[in-house]
């Protein structure tokens, strides 16, 4: 595997990055979306067909992005008296007049900020066989950008970025805490991170150790992590960024687990991660196990996949698929999910919130239905609307995003169903009756939930303090859900 360069090789880099605009939005111009949809699909023929007029910016994306060779005239352009020194360093080689990248290099951004990547190269262009070292450190992912959609930009004091990898979240972290502090048991993901952060200009706490050695007791504002969750056999081969070396999902019990004791009061902890479904078992069942009676919790489980689509996918990533071994090692990975027991693979997010009340909230929700990003702010209303008291003297209001879609026979006197439907957030929806569908219609914090109620009794013939019994609950769960809140 290659080396990393030597951060104080950071600021000249910088300064050629920046001078040859190399931002993502320069380069989805010089691309265009054809191109760049082609290249999300490893495909690099129509974006190297877009990069061929020499320019410091198409040098360097066909040099780092599209991973082929350039002319040393064009890379010394690109990157004006670094070629050498990123070569000694191990980020280039340099041949017969060609310059070719060993490490990845790329622009990311979010809505408000701009950074560059460093990270090994993306494999498996092209169709090329896909090969990776026991310590790859991956670029940007999409368990990666979930996370940075699910984490909570709270401006904080400290924050942990468990399982660094190749330091995104710690660039996001960057921007509202501290310190920031982050952990990786792979030498060459914290080498990576350190690099990262000096060519970003951002100071980063970087310690070694696996799990929540590195910080003993200490506390944080926020932890966010995505950590190797892959569920296999410890003794399958090992990739440090996918596989922790412990079987199953003992990685994702032990994060989880051990949150509790590294927040500080009102502190959030962000998980994204797999977690098996046994067989006899309600996945959130199991989940509910692990988690502490000093947080609230969110869990949501996106999706799940079945034992066979989960082997091949992980096989597959590891460039294993169709090679020597390959249906021995599907085999075996089956085999030891039947011996677990394990009918099944979730995936999705866990959110912990540390609290001193006496009473915490928890909801575990299976929720694979599209949802806005970026997330975190629905999950801290949920934990905003959770302690909310709900009592006949509330006033409550109906959330402006809230729809309400009725089904049913043309001019039949009442629908068949009933649903409100959120288009923002978590984008819930939730059957209703009439009741309470009259009730979320005429909330508008004029009124308070106790009046609302007398009046539909009033209309609909009933007892009052009957009706008020039997829906104050409903009224309860109405804004845990979020499509009520509080005036």
């Amino acid at each position: 595997m290659t080396g990393v360069p030597d951060p104080a090789l950071a600021p000249g880099l910088r300064d050629a990055l920046t001078a040859a605009d190399y931002t993502v939005d320069a380069v989805d111009v010089l691309l265009g979306e054809t191109a760049r949809a082609a290249l999300d699909r490893h495909e690099t023929t129509p974006a190297l067909r877009r990069t061929t007029d020499g320019s410091p910016l198409a040098t360097l994306v066909q040099l780092f992005l599209l991973q082929t060779s350039v002319s040393r005239a064009d890379a010394d352009r690109a990157l004006a008296g670094l070629v050498d020194p990123l070569v000694h360093a191990g980020m280039l080689i340099a041949s017969t007049g060609e310059v070719r990248a060993v490490l990845d290099c790329r622009p990311y951004a979010d809505d408000d900020h701009g950074w560059w990547v460093v990270s090994d190269l993306t494999p498996g262009l092209d169709g090329q066989p896909i090969r990776v070292e026991a310590d790859h450190v991956l670029g940007v992912t999409p368990a990666s950008t979930s996370l940075t959609q699910l984490t909570t930009r709270r401006d904080v004091a400290r924050a942990l970025d468990l399982g660094t990898g190749c330091g995104v979240q710690s660039l996001h972290l960057s921007t509202h805490v501290g310190h920031v502090v982050a952990t990786d048991v792979n030498v060459r993901a914290l080498a990576v991170t350190a690099f990262n952060a000096a060519l970003n200009d951002i100071e980063v706490d970087l310690r070694d150790g696996s799990l929540w050695e590195p910080v003993a007791d200490e506390t944080f504002d926020l932890v966010t992590t995505n950590p190797p969750f892959v569920i296999s056999p410890a003794t399958d081969t090992r990739l440090v960024y996918r596989d922790s070396g412990l079987p199953g999902d003992q990685v994702v019990e032990a994060v989880v687990r051990g949150a509790p004791a590294r927040l500080a009061d009102g502190g959030w902890c962000h998980v994204v991660a797999n977690w098996a479904i046994h067989d006899g078992t309600p996945w959130d069942e199991r989940l509910a196990g692990w988690l502490s009676d000093d947080c609230d919790a969110l869990v949501v489980q996106r999706d799940v996949l079945d034992p066979p689509s989960y082997v091949e996918l992980w096989l597959k990533d590891a460039g294993r698929h169709g090679g020597p071994g390959y249906l021995a090692a599907y085999d075996a990975w089956l085999r030891w999910f039947d011996e677990q027991r394990i009918e099944g693979v979730g995936f999705g997010w866990v959110n912990l919130r540390k609290g001193s009340a006496d009473q915490h909230s928890r909801e575990l929700l299976e929720h694979p239905y599209a949802v806005e990003q970026p997330v975190a702010p629905a999950v801290e209303q949920w934990a905003t609307d959770r302690a909310t008291p709900v009592r006949a003297d509330s006033r409550l209001a109906l959330r402006v995003d809230v729809v309400q879609e009725t089904r049913g026979e043309p001019g039949a006197e009442h629908p068949e169903t009933i649903v409100l439907r959120q288009r923002r957030g978590l984008c819930r929806a939730r059957q209703v009756d009439t009741v309470e569908a009259a009730l979320a219609g005429a909330s508008d914090g004029d009124l308070t939930v106790g009046q609302l109620l007398a009046a539909v009794a009033t209309l609909l013939g009933r007892d009052r303090d009957e009706l008020a019994a039997a829906y104050l609950p409903a009224v309860r769960s109405l804004v845990d859900e979020g499509f009520l809140q509080p005036v």
